[in-house]
């Protein structure tokens, strides 16, 4: 049986239902959770993972783990699902553990607690996903515009669907103990291209707005902390050379290429018409 943490989220959401496709027996974690919130047969359990405790109902019987960047404990966590028989972790982790480790030092704490935990495991490091345009979903829908800063500095977001097309992969398969796997889109593409690519999904035009730096500080702030703020904003304003360039592991993993933010908006257009 496998666990999936943040079942409800972009990338749990299609994990799970990967999974029951392929006949794997899951259980939907996150902290608010219906049975109606995930497919039939799937055992849903409220779970926070900054309550390492909270988990063992759901790992009861498990034998592997999908587990998210959340929480202070990461050790507790694992802790308890070798305690409760998991032999497989899967860790969602960020790019930017391997590009810039000094802002991502939660997320590297995670990925030093799994690999130091003696559990078999594979690090997904994500790059940045193409589900974060949903922020425009509402600008889109009332006025049809969209805003973003850096508007013509491109980067490779992933399709979420390939996230979790890839954890299924590793999960389920064997050869990739110890593995770290960079995921990316195809190709880069900027905050511009990415609003037209979802004017062209709805067929109707959508108004590009650059935000200034500090707008887009502004904005930001609302919901995530300074130190991620301004590591977001580095990211996409002054990528590095290896958040700029598309990894190949998606391919490698799943024998097909990564695809497109393109293929993603349309898959979505409905939310933004």
């Amino acid at each position: 049986m496998i666990v999936v943490t943040g079942a409800t989220g972009n990338v749990g959401r299609a994990l799970v239902r990967t999974l029951v496709e392929a006949g794997q027996e899951v259980t939907a974690v996150a902290r608010r959770i219906e049975p109606g919130d995930v497919p039939a047969g799937v055992r849903a359990v409220a779970a926070d993972l900054g309550d390492p405790a909270s988990l063992e109902p759901a790992l009861a019987g498990a034998d592997a783990l999908f587990l998210l960047v959340a929480g202070e404990d990461p050790a507790g966590v694992l802790d308890r699902a070798e305690a409760a028989g998991v032999s497989k972790v899967v860790l969602l982790s960020s790019q930017g553990v391997g590009t810039r480790p000094g802002v991502y030092a939660h997320a590297a704490g995670f990925e030093q607690a799994v690999a130091g935990s003696g559990l078999r495991h594979t690090i997904l490091r994500s790059g940045g996903m193409a589900s974060n345009t949903m922020a425009w979903i509402e600008p889109i829908r009332a006025h049809r515009t969209a805003a973003a800063p850096f508007a013509d500095t491109g980067l490779p977001f992933v399709d979420p669907d390939d996230v979790a097309a890839v954890a299924a992969a590793v999960l389920t398969e064997e050869g990739h103990d110890g593995a770290t796997y960079v995921l990316t889109g195809p190709e880069a593409t900027t905050p511009r291209q990415r609003a037209e690519a979802i004017a062209r999904a709805i067929g109707a035009p959508v108004t590009f707005v650059e935000q200034t730096r500090e707008e887009a500080r502004e904005q930001m702030s609302a919901f995530m902390p300074a130190p991620v703020v301004e590591g977001t904003l580095a990211i996409l304003g002054e990528p590095t050379a290896a958040e700029r360039t598309p990894s190949p592991d998606v391919e490698k993993v799943l024998g097909r290429p990564a695809a497109p933010f393109a293929a993603w908006a349309a898959r979505h257009a409905a939310l933004f018409a």
